[in-house]
């Protein structure tokens, strides 16, 4: 659900007045800040157990990809764009799973085929996802280019360039060949347990936020601060790419 097809028009129509827009800003000004990409980045002790590993080690694997998940802001702030206006859970799991068959396809796929992509591209790609998704939130579509696109396919499609990000950045650490198949698998398993604890405290805090008013009123704020946010992302990769090309 998109507030343009509220009655009473669009976000884009709504004026936030509330110190929460400088609040989300700087928030998401000092997670761009660090010197790091943590989205896609595994932890040096994580980053030795994948490349020390062999054999079929399940648990380890579906645990990392867990804490992948938990720890992928980027990821999270697309999926709280995705259900930002969706209320029945039927339209939360649809979309989540759209865009956790996307993901899991890609994250397969790239690893298997050894498909390397820029971390820097695929990131900056991810952080457009999260503009894209405020953007659709606050209506811009419809009312500056009187077109919709098709919020379904738009999650599926984002799914598969976000399970690009994990299975680049893996691919850097060289799996052991011997029960590959299997450890990437728990891996996933791990994202989409990962992604389902994140999506529950998610749903959790919206649905107070929802009941305790002022949910509107800030509807317009939290999505502006959002594609500042995407936008924040897009350019700390794309600056990245340059310094290191």
């Amino acid at each position: 659900m998109r507030l343009h097809s509220i009655p009473g028009g669009s976000l884009l129509a709504v004026r936030a007045r509330h110190p929460i827009f400088l609040v989300l800003l700087f928030v998401a000004s000092l997670l761009i800040g660090m010197p790091e990409a943590l989205a896609h980045a595994v932890a040096e002790g994580d980053k030795g157990f994948i490349q020390e590993s062999s054999g079929v080690m399940l648990i380890p694997f579906i645990y990392m990809g867990a804490k992948h998940m938990m720890t992928g802001y980027d990821h999270l702030l697309f999926l709280f764009g995705v259900i930002f206006f969706l209320y029945r859970l039927k339209d939360v799991g649809l979309y989540v799973t759209l865009f956790a068959v996307g993901h899991s396809i890609t994250l397969l796929f790239g690893v298997l085929t050894e498909i390397s992509i820029s971390s820097y591209i695929i990131d900056a790609i991810i952080g457009f996802s999260v503009v894209y998704k405020a953007m659709d939130n606050l209506g811009a579509f419809k009312r500056w280019f009187s077109y919709q696109p098709n919020t379904k396919a738009a999650t599926l499609a984002f799914g598969l360039l976000h399970g690009f990000g994990l299975a680049t950045k893996i691919q850097e650490y060289e799996i052991s060949a011997d029960g590959l198949i299997p450890n990437l698998i728990a891996f996933n398993i791990g994202v989409e347990i990962g992604q389902l604890l994140a999506l529950s405290a998610i749903l959790i805090v919206m649905g107070f936020w929802r009941r305790i008013g002022g949910f509107w009123r800030h509807a317009y704020t939290a999505n502006v601060a959002m594609m500042s946010a995407g936008f924040l992302l897009m350019g700390y990769q794309l600056t990245g790419l340059i310094v290191t090309a």
